[in-house]
């Protein structure tokens, strides 16, 4: 283009495809503008027309710079230079106008100085034998000679240069019509085009929820196995000790569920970065946790399936890790495993232990009914080839099940004297005046045999220990078997809010009068409810910033709860959420669990972060889901096992009060661990 220059427009949104010579960013920026234009204006350059020469790399990303990403970024006409690449010199001068949407694409589109001026990042990740096949048919066989010459200058500036780790979106191997509309539909979802990609948003139409209940009720081992046994990442919340406890909501249902199919996503939050793989297309959001799960989760995106009791109507599933704390009060720790991980389920199995029956879950849009129907196929086949198991989650589970004779060898980060001087440590803080109850924990780790199957090991958890909120969780080679008996927080579609707190335990004996005897002592002792009524009045304070006024009430305190290996004071808060509240706030107003913590929350974790020798992680988190009709039940992540790669680790620890026996904590330590221990064939580590 030639001629008068415009007068500046507003500034452009900026979005920089870019990926090795051959990754596919031509075609996915044409397909991608095309796209875009249907509610935008859209301008495309291409840095193949300005590179000079095949050792232009570096020159060619400066003239970029300076003649056509700076000008277009202040809202002007950019006048640059073409290449001439049969002269092999300059050409002809061009100008490119701004629009409301500039798509720049080619190899350094998004180098670190043009990456100050873009919005969005878009890096294609390819195969090097697949981008040399590519490359070399669209531009012929006189790119073949320079492949090596232009891939070593590709190498020497990502040497210094990580611009994968720098993109907002990572597409992988596909490019085309497909690939653009993966790429919209991530783009619409990044908070900076919050507002530009409106109407793209608003233009899906949302999915219809089938149901199908089906009169029978499999073991839950073997429906798992039959179903999700080959499934990379998937999740059971597996209430093992249904029909147990006089508190029928809490073990009445099991769900389990992968990431397969159309909706299938998956999102896993480290330090700030929430990274949601959906096809072949990851997004990362750089944004607060809590912030990108209001987005996602918390407005209803259906109605309460009313075939379905329990509330679940698909949705998101996974663990919150003790290190989101940063975003509620607490100091920035690193973890070692992701401080989130949730699949999202487009299809699931929700187990009703009380009515003896299944229900298949699925959504279907125009596209997908048919994916639909024959997973509800394949579940209805799994479910008849495991129904002659018979349902082994129930109470006749509970028994005593012997464990291997040998299990892995573990050791404890903090030794009994280490562990006793933090008691007393964490006593001086609360003599001061900066706590009155401080949730100290430690940690034991050890290697798994080779060969060990993370799923057997929770099973074997299962049988020793069922648990109203037991779970696995499978995310590649990160897994978590838990067999906790504790609710974080429950909230229905309906806006009804529930906390139940832990506090108090004692370790069960085989003699019942010795046993009895252990029970009644917990619901008398004092310091126990003097532990257990701080919690509440904890929990009562968060809550109570998202409560409809009078709703608030404490529906049991105190109460004695027992399981396969331990006894345990609980109580329970009940309240109403305020209807133009928060779902995700309400949440992240609670969290990390007060039983977790101690009180008050926000300066006793400081405190524990100081006294304990290294990231909680997964421990101390909550795991469950976040339901589509605005639902959501989480429990605490205590008495569980965490396998990353071949280490395990289990946390364990107590509530330290000002008359606490530093003695008695330990031994509280031991009797926490031996749950899941005694399940291994573990001995906790003298």
């Amino acid at each position: 283009m030639s001629g008068r220059s415009l007068p500046p427009t507003d500034k452009p949104v900026i979005i920089a495809v870019d990926g090795r010579s051959g990754a596919g960013k031509t075609t996915l920026a044409v397909e991608l503008a095309a796209l875009l234009r249907e509610h935008h204006s859209v301008t495309l350059f291409h840095l193949e027309d300005i590179y000079p020469g095949w050792h232009g790399l570096a020159d060619g990303q400066q003239r970029y710079l300076e003649t056509v990403l700076q000008p277009l970024a202040r809202g002007e006409r950019a006048t640059w230079t073409a290449w001439d690449w049969e002269q092999n010199d300059d050409g002809e001068r061009r100008s490119t106008e701004p629009a409301e949407i500039v798509v720049v694409e080619g190899v350094g589109a998004a180098h670190t100085a043009a990456r100050e001026l873009t919005d969005v990042v878009i890096w294609i990740q390819a195969e090097a034998v697949d981008r040399r096949v590519r490359a070399i048919a669209r531009d012929g066989a006189g790119y073949e000679p320079f492949w090596d010459v232009w891939a070593a200058q590709e190498e020497a500036w990502l040497d210094g240069d990580d611009v994968p780790s720098a993109a907002d979106l990572l597409v992988h191997g596909q490019t085309g019509a497909t690939a653009a509309a993966g790429v919209l539909k991530a783009l619409a979802s990044l908070p900076q085009l919050d507002a530009l990609l409106s109407v793209e948003r608003s233009h899906g139409v949302a999915p219809q929820l089938l149901t199908e209940r089906i009169d029978a009720l499999p073991d839950g081992a073997a429906l798992f196995g039959a179903l999700y046994a080959a499934s990379d990442r998937a999740v059971w919340l597996d209430s093992s000790n249904a029909g147990a406890t006089a508190v029928p909501d809490r073990n009445e249902y099991s769900i389990m569920a992968d990431d397969a199919g159309a909706f299938g996503r998956y999102a896993e939050h480290r330090s700030g970065i929430t990274s949601v793989a959906d096809g072949a297309v990851t997004t990362r959001i750089r944004s607060p946790f809590f912030r990108w799960l209001d987005g996602v989760w918390g407005t209803p995106a259906v109605t309460d399936p009313v075939e379905v009791p329990g509330g679940f109507a698909l949705g998101w599933l996974g663990y919150l890790g003790y290190e989101l704390k940063r975003e509620c009060g607490g100091s920035d720790v690193a973890a070692a495993t992701p401080d989130a991980a949730l699949i999202y389920a487009g299809r699931g199995i929700v187990l009703d232990h009380a009515r003896r029956c299944t229900y298949l879950l699925a959504l279907a849009g125009e596209a997908s009914r048919d994916e639909a129907r024959d997973w509800f196929a394949l579940a209805r086949a799994a479910i008849g080839s495991v129904a002659g198991a018979g349902d082994l989650s129930g109470p006749e589970a509970a028994g005593y099940v012997p464990a291997a004779s040998s299990g892995p060898a573990f050791k404890v980060r903090d030794g009994k004297d280490q562990y006793l001087l933090k008691v007393r440590q964490a006593q001086a803080e609360i003599h001061v005046g900066n706590s009155y109850e401080i949730c100290l924990t430690t940690e034991l780790s050890a290697t798994a045999a080779a060969g060990s199957d993370p799923l057997e090991t929770y099973l074997s958890l299962r049988r020793r220990n069922p648990a109203p909120f037991a779970n696995y969780l499978r995310f590649g080679s990160l897994t978590v078997a838990s067999t906790s008996p504790e609710r974080f927080m429950s909230l229905a579609a309906n806006g009804a809010l529930r906390a139940e707190p832990i506090k108090g335990t004692r370790r069960r004996v085989a003699d019942p009068a010795a046993d009895a005897a252990l029970k009644a002592e917990l619901a008398t002792s004092l310091k126990d409810r003097a532990e257990n009524i701080m919690i509440v009045d904890l929990l009562r304070n968060d809550l109570s910033h998202f409560a409809v006024p009078g709703s608030l009430r404490v529906s049991r305190l105190c109460a004695i709860e027992s399981y396969a290996t331990v006894h345990q004071m609980v109580s329970t808060i009940d309240a109403s959420l305020r209807p133009d509240a928060s779902r995700a706030e309400a949440v992240a107003a609670a969290f990390p669990a007060g039983s977790m913590t101690g009180a008050p929350k926000i300066s006793t974790m400081d405190i524990l972060d100081r006294l304990e020798s290294g990231a909680r992680g997964v421990y101390s988190g909550a795991v469950g889901y976040f339901s589509l009709n605005g639902a959501a039940d989480l429990s605490v992540v205590i008495r569980t096992l965490v396998r990353q790669g071949d280490k395990l680790t289990l946390g364990v620890g107590g509530a330290i009060t000002a008359d606490s026996d530093p003695e008695a904590e330990w031994d509280e330590v031991r009797a926490k661990a031996f749950g899941v221990l005694s399940a291994l064939g573990s001995v906790f580590p003298d």
